[in-house]
């Protein structure tokens, strides 16, 4: 098994907390650089989680792993 099948399981597993983990840290950088580049990790967090959930679907996890819903604003 390779390290990003391994990934992928894990992401299958436990994508929701993945997800905010990641939200999370977009919070918090966009919070440190006083919002002057919120475009930008709004769309590095936004590319991430769609990153996760095309792993996770490629691992044949659909289901608990990965964002559900919404889209790019």
């Amino acid at each position: 098994m390779s390290f990003m099948d391994k990934v992928k399981g894990m992401l299958g597993q436990h994508g929701d907390k993945a997800d905010r983990g990641m939200e999370k840290s977009g919070n918090t950088l966009d919070e440190r650089t006083g919002g002057k580049h919120s475009d930008k990790i709004d769309t590095g967090t936004e590319k991430g989680q769609e990153s996760m959930d095309r792993w996770t679907q490629e691992g044949g996890q659909g289901e608990g792993g990965g964002r559900s819903g919404g889209s790019a604003a």
